[in-house]
């Protein structure tokens, strides 16, 4: 019994397609497709943005310390939900921690989960991730919705969201880094 060529490269194909649900190869492709298909964020038009005027949120830190939000009023803010569970997330928070190394200092970041928090640090440290999680209290009032995960924010000083994304973006752009710099310097 002779194999064609063609039921030769029908199957490699199967396999490979196969592998993506049962293997960590199929993960890890996952993940690769996530970062290929991730753009970077619209810019909301200055007319169409939305402006928060309630900075008053209570947020929990690293160290499990309640703050509130209202320390960064005045200030450029990124703010994305994500979960350590979600793919998509995942594939996302390389690129914020490229953002968070070229901009710690410069703006303030929070990168706000709902998770508890073993489980978070130990997905921080086996993605070798050093940006600061902030955690989620479930109930209290927010300005901004954290019902989509992964989402993200970018709020100028004045309390305008000048970005909005549902979904993953490439935070590490020159369109970002662009709009960053001239939001920063304002």
């Amino acid at each position: 019994m002779k194999i064609s060529k063609k039921s030769v490269i029908n199957i490699i194909l199967m396999l490979f397609v196969l592998s993506f649900f049962v293997t960590p190869i199929g993960y890890y492709g996952k993940l690769l497709l996530n970062r290929i298909f991730s753009f970077s964020p619209p810019v909301i038009e200055a007319s169409e943005r939305q402006q928060i005027n309630d900075y008053d949120w209570k947020l929990k830190d690293a160290d499990w310390n309640f703050f509130n939000f209202e320390k960064s009023k005045g200030r450029v803010v990124f703010v994305n939900f994500w979960a350590s569970w979600r793919l998509p997330s995942e594939a996302e928070l390389t690129s914020i921690q490229e953002l968070y190394n070229r901009y710690k200092g410069q703006m303030d970041f929070y990168i706000i989960t709902n998770e508890e928090q073993a489980p978070v640090e130990a997905f921080m440290a086996e993605h070798e991730f050093t940006f600061p999680v902030t955690y989620l209290i479930i109930g209290e009032k927010m300005p901004l919705d954290s019902s989509v995960v992964p989402a993200s924010y970018l709020i100028d000083k004045s309390g305008n969201v000048v970005i909005h994304k549902e979904g993953i973006s490439d935070w590490s752009s020159n369109k970002v880094y662009k709009l960053l710099d001239e939001l920063i310097a304002q």
